[in-house]
């Protein structure tokens, strides 16, 4: 599809294209797994906590890609007609002012949510839901963005695994188990290759833009390496769990791995460019099929 030949969306369509949707499941899947894991451990699930945390999660992984929109837009860095999928700001549908009040509307909805999480959870939430908050608007706000330093997986593994599974799990019992904690990394490491799989496709012209990816810093058969390493370490990361849960049927997760090889070989034969978009929406899908099976087999 060329530049002439993009619909110009408006009203609500523009505003679900801008908050990127098919990335939204990246802030599902730990919520959920941290359901699974909190009921393994204590037998407790509380719908109305559990519904506000999505929610919460949704609402602040959507202010920060609205945030990432309107500051690489103005930055230069997305351009109409660039190789990944189009941006709202960069193709002139929005300007960065709106985008940027629309990240502010999530973010602000996001913490009001987590009014309610806190008189739930304490200070650990407010801790939590205010360090998110601001990593969110740090990923490409501020005078060094997160995003423009090889530390981008970094915060997605920590913020979009870690966190936010043992943040789900405290939520309902109060407490984080060591089971939790691995699932979180487990949950956040193809979390982070969805980022990476992006800065790989993206490496030439965010070179030139000054920025110093991982995937820049690693170069280019090195990164589709790295990009391995985050999907297959997920299923070294099942032994520890196993053990931890000798009862449970967290082995389920295993079900995922032939998607996870086919998905390494195909990234390994694409050449750069925009076939390297249809990437993005496989590497999100395998940790959904990951944590779903994950949750399954925790629960069962």
């Amino acid at each position: 599809m060329t530049v002439a030949t993009l619909a110009r969306p408006s009203g609500p369509s523009l505003w679900i294209q801008a908050v990127r949707p098919r990335t939204l499941t990246i802030a599902v899947v730990p919520v959920a797994v941290g359901l699974a894991f909190a009921w393994a451990d204590a037998r407790l699930f509380h719908p109305l906590v559990a519904l506000a945390t999505l929610l919460g999660a949704v609402l602040i992984q959507a202010g920060t890609n609205l945030y990432n929109d309107a500051a690489d837009g103005e930055r230069g860095l997305d351009t109409a007609g660039r190789v990944g999928p189009p941006r709202v700001t960069a193709e002139g549908w929005a300007s960065a002012a709106q985008v940027r009040h629309g990240a502010w509307i999530c973010f602000g909805l996001a913490a009001l949510v987590g009014l309610f999480l806190v008189a739930e959870g304490g200070w650990p939430i407010l801790l939590l839901g205010a360090l998110s908050i601001l990593a969110g608007w740090a990923y490409t706000g501020g005078p060094l963005p997160i995003a423009y330093t090889p530390l981008g997986e970094v915060f997605v593994f920590l913020f979009f695994g870690v966190a936010a599974v043992c943040g789900t799990a405290w939520l309902q019992a109060g407490s984080v188990s060591w089971p939790a904690l691995l699932a979180g990394a487990a949950i956040g490491l193809p979390a982070a290759a969805v980022l990476h799989v992006n800065n790989h496709r993206d490496r030439e012209s965010d070179a030139r833009a000054g920025r110093r990816t991982l995937a820049i810093v690693a170069g280019p058969k090195a990164a589709t390496a790295v990009y391995a390493a985050f999907v297959l370490a997920p299923f070294a990361l099942l032994v520890p769990l196993a053990a931890l849960l000798p009862n449970t049927g967290v082995w389920l997760a295993l079900g995922a791995l032939p998607l996870t090889l086919h998905t390494i070989c195909g990234l390994k034969a694409e050449p750069p460019g925009r076939g390297l978009n249809r990437f993005l929406a496989k590497t999100a899908k395998l940790q959904a099929v990951f944590g779903a099976l994950l949750a399954l087999g925790v629960l069962l």
